[in-house]
């Protein structure tokens, strides 16, 4: 089975072929940085993620660029509130995420381009829209792209202009010509700080969000490229206006696969400061490590929505002990490499090949886990280990995992242990029995084998 992917331009799940063979080029919308990165932003960094990966694991060369938008309004906003530069503030909310999503395995993309490096390719292709007829200045300075004189605007969200004409404010904001057009390129106000203000030919201002995507990726990526991902709320305008500033300034296809990933709910609601189910990526990190916490989110397709729940969280460790439990046997042993020849392999790609299906090739990994648990294989338990890897779990030492969060520490545990053996040896079976629930009451189970006596935390 070749690898097939969900395409939100045709609405369909389609053979995969990249431009170039061998080669995928992949943009992803990265954060807007202001303050530290919540659930939602998780979810959609976890989600390319693991297409990065498994592009990789299938052989490609990847070339994958995530963004980095450090000019905008909640920015400038959140710098004058803080007293500090606008370059202070990004600077430190990009050490925040960069510590967040390490914590849950997040592979660094191979470009992490900030919007405010690429502010003269910016300006350059909106002097080009302008040459082309599809943008102008309005008489308060903005530069906005003409939307009605750009064929098949709507074509990625299926909008109609007609229906989004039909659903706009009466006012026109801001000289815009049509309440669809959207900005290029913002004007200085008189009240904003010095350094949100960047020179052009259209006067002082700043870059509008819209038109950073399209002159990063075209300069990392080409005019014409594989892979644009984000999330599903991005699809509209977002994208929508990326493809049509892009394909109008080139005059070529802009991306072949677009790729949204589903949203974050809460206990089965829309997350929500309002709602006060408003989550950082720091917050759930204070009650759960960080390779549970990516466990958790591969549990569900990139595309469906995910609920966010402390109980399903639970559920989730408990369920990534199952694994590391099965390889527990195998702790301290050279395992043989992975082999896709394998039909746990071959079973797990082919989930992997459809469309991303994280939830069948976890089912794979249970199936291997008791068989393990049946049969003590080392070259099952090597594939096992290694198609884990892939989906970045299950690379711990296992009896790590398994006794961490104990609130006895390791050598306590381990002298009650002794104090059990040596009740043993003197038949004080009692005694023994009654070490045992102590600790089982302290949330530690014994494991006893005709090697010795190990623990896990329950």
């Amino acid at each position: 089975m070749t690898l097939r992917i969900h395409n939100t331009l045709t609405r369909r799940v389609e053979p995969f072929t990249p431009i170039d063979p061998g080669r995928v080029r992949m943009y992803v919308c990265g954060m807007t940085i202001y303050d530290l990165c919540h659930m939602g932003h998780a979810r959609m960094m976890m989600a390319f993620d693991v297409v990065y990966r498994w592009l990789r694991a299938s052989g490609y060369e990847v070339t994958y660029v995530r963004n980095i938008t450090d000019i905008d309004d909640k920015i400038i906003r959140r710098a004058l509130e803080r007293g500090m530069s606008i370059r202070t503030l990004t600077d430190e909310m990009i050490a925040a995420m960069r510590a967040d999503i390490g914590a849950i395995g997040i592979t660094p993309p191979t470009h992490e381009p900030r919007a405010t490096d690429y502010i003269p390719q910016m300006l350059a292709m909106i002097g080009t829209l302008q040459d082309k007829g599809l943008a102008y200045q309005a008489n308060n300075g903005d530069v906005n792209f003409a939307v009605r004189r750009f064929p098949g605007y709507g074509k990625l969200s299926g909008k109609a202009l007609d229906d989004l004409r039909a659903g706009e404010r009466v006012a026109v904001d801001d000289g815009k010509q049509d309440p669809l057009d959207f900005v290029l390129w913002k004007s200085a106000k008189p009240e904003e700080p010095e350094d949100a203000k960047y020179a052009s030919a259209f006067g002082p201002g700043r870059p509008g969000w819209h038109i950073e995507c399209s002159a990063m990726s075209c300069a990392l990526l080409g005019e014409h490229f594989d892979i644009h991902g984000g999330g599903m709320d991005l699809q509209f305008p977002h994208h929508e206006n990326e493809i049509a500033q892009s394909e109008g300034a080139t005059g070529q296809p802009f991306v072949n696969v677009w790729m949204h990933n589903g949203f974050l709910n809460v206990d089965n609601e829309k997350m929500s400061k309002s709602l006060g189910n408003f989550f950082t990526i720091r917050d759930v990190l204070k009650d759960y490590d960080g390779e549970t916490l990516r466990f958790f989110m591969l549990r569900t397709h990139y595309r469906s929505p995910f609920n966010f729940s402390d109980a399903n969280l639970d559920d989730a460790r408990q369920a990534l002990r199952r694994l590391y439990t099965a390889l527990a046997p195998f702790e301290g042993q050279v395992l043989p490499a992975l082999d896709w020849s394998h039909p746990a392999a071959q079973a797990f790609k082919t989930a992997m090949d459809d469309d991303f299906n994280t939830p069948g090739a976890l089912a794979v990994l249970f199936e291997s886990a008791t068989e393990l648990n049946r049969n003590a294989d080392p070259v099952l338990a090597g594939t096992f280990k290694g198609l884990a890897e892939v989906l970045g779990v299950l690379q711990q030492v296992p009896s790590h995992f398994l006794q961490a969060g104990s609130a006895l520490d390791a050598a306590m545990i381990d002298a009650r242990i002794a104090e059990r053996q040596a009740a043993k040896a003197a038949r004080d079976f009692a005694a023994a029995d009654r070490i045992r629930d102590e600790l089982a009451s302290a949330g530690i189970l014994l494991k006893d084998s005709p090697q010795g006596t190990t623990w896990v935390k329950a």
